[in-house]
């Protein structure tokens, strides 16, 4: 994947069109103002000067020093009269110092040129004829100074606003489009994230900014939604290949067990048969109660893996209805030598006076997990609660215990398989215990409660119907 340093940056590819396009207009303002300026102050000069030669033209005062001057001080303008014959310059306004620096020639040389450099200072030229007494040639030289002062007044307010226009809306523009840039660049990076596989990560925008709710923030929660939405999916993928990974691993661990199970049984039961109890012994002897409640016990861990297995349907127990006194009654009776053995106090609430329509043996290997789990979670002389109640339409089947709880670590994933914090364990109690509680439509929940780990199977009264899988 390129790199963003590779090309313009977003920053850049907004800020110069805009500062560009702000520029040209100004610049295009100001230049059009200008050479409007121009016109008109070119425009009122020669208006000027038309006005004065159309005084002179009408005047019938003969030309004398005072007259000059008094017209140079309304004006601004010099006035020179020229001898054009003799090339000779007779009255002027012109300052004393200026003028013996003109001679005849450059006067005569400036006429038809419209412009002239007289003592350091350009002027234009206009010619008058006066038509007084004396009819006479007059020169009107308008400093060319006061042209540019005239047009640098009608264009600095131009100046100045552009000046303003522009300090106002390249930090905003800059101020503006960086924020959008942010935002985006930070998008990408999410995306870029996302694209390497980073899913369940979600990009927080600030509630504060009042961008919040346009165009992008609705693309930040579509790619947060997308994120989300993929992590769901890859765990879904992962936790389907998991399952049916142990489904194949539990159906063949259950076939060896089973066959080991049957043939322990049947041992058992040919050695009971020849060696009645109480022949030729003084004191009775339960060792073989004793081992086949274990095998009983290994029976039900072997249905727990049929029911993560997922058999056919043609193996399963058709569901019928189920006493939730006997069921418990059961589940004690077979935990009842490990409960003594790890010294553990069990505590199993009769009658109940409850029932449900599920799969028997399915549910005792779920309850049997739980308790399992619970004895070796209370530890010695710890106690285990074994229990069922009704809660509306629901029936709850708990287990509680007096251990510490489930390690943090595992609290929230225990329920999948291989999931477990005991050295010794493998992790599939719970995974059984989940999968009859989904199988009955029903859910497997923990808490912790008054010092006490409670794991409840949640079900419907009605969990199966007699036609169900």
């Amino acid at each position: 994947m390129s790199t963003p340093s590779r090309h313009l940056s977003l920053t850049r590819q907004l800020v110069l069109p805009v500062v560009g396009l702000v520029l040209a207009a100004v610049l295009a303002n100001v230049g059009f103002s200008a050479w409007l300026a121009a016109r008109r102050s070119a425009a009122a000069t020669r208006a000027a000067q038309q006005q004065v030669a159309d005084a002179l033209r009408a005047s019938r005062v003969s030309l004398s020093a005072a007259v000059l001057d008094a017209l140079h001080r309304l004006t601004g303008s010099h006035f020179l009269v020229w001898d054009e014959s003799a090339r000779r310059i007779g009255l002027s306004t012109l300052p004393p110092e200026t003028l013996a620096a003109v001679d005849g020639d450059a006067v005569a040389a400036a006429i038809p040129a419209g412009s002239g450099t007289f003592g350091g200072d350009r002027y234009r030229l206009g010619t008058v004829r006066s038509e007084g007494v004396r009819p006479e040639t007059v020169l009107v030289l308008t400093p060319e100074r006061s042209f540019i002062t005239r047009t640098a007044e009608a264009v600095w307010p131009v100046l100045a606003v552009a000046a303003g226009t522009l300090a106002v809306l390249v930090p905003l523009g800059l101020r503006t489009t960086g924020r959008l840039a942010a935002r985006i660049t930070a998008v990408e990076r999410h995306v870029a994230r996302i694209a390497e596989g980073e899913f369940g990560h979600t990009l927080v925008a600030s509630h504060d900014d009042p961008a919040a709710g346009d165009e992008i923030s609705r693309l930040v929660d579509g790619v947060n939604h997308m994120s989300l939405q993929l992590e769901q999916l890859r765990g879904s993928l992962v936790s389907g290949e998991r399952q049916r990974l142990l489904g194949q691993l539990a159906a063949g661990f259950a076939h060896e067990l089973r066959n080991a199970v049957t043939g322990a049984r049947l041992a058992i039961d040919l050695h009971r048969r020849r060696c009645p109890a109480g022949v030729g012994s003084t004191s009775p002897d339960d060792s073989l109660t004793v081992a086949a409640r274990q095998l009983d016990i290994l029976e039900e861990e072997v249905r727990g893996l049929l029911a993560l297995a997922k058999a056919p349907a043609h193996q399963k127990q058709p569901p019928e209805p189920v006493s939730i006194d006997r069921l418990l009654a059961e589940v004690r009776d077979l935990t009842a030598p490990r409960c003594d053995h790890a010294g553990v106090r069990m505590h199993c609430q009769l009658p109940t006076s409850l029932s449900i329509t599920g799969r028997h043996d399915a549910l005792r290997a779920a309850l049997v997990n739980l308790v399992l789990n619970g004895i070796d979670a209370a530890g010695r002389s710890g106690d285990v609660w074994l229990s069922a109640s009704a809660a509306g339409s629901q029936i709850m089947l708990a287990v509680e215990d007096s251990g510490t709880g489930p390690e943090e670590s595992v609290r929230d994933s225990m329920q999948e398989p291989f999931v477990t914090s005991k050295p010794e364990g493998i992790g599939l109690g719970l995974a059984v215990a989940r999968a009859v509680a989904e199988e009955h439509g029903g859910v497997l929940a923990w808490e912790r409660t008054h010092g006490r780990t409670r794991f409840a199977i949640s079900l419907p009264a009605q969990t199966l119907n007699a036609g169900g899988s």
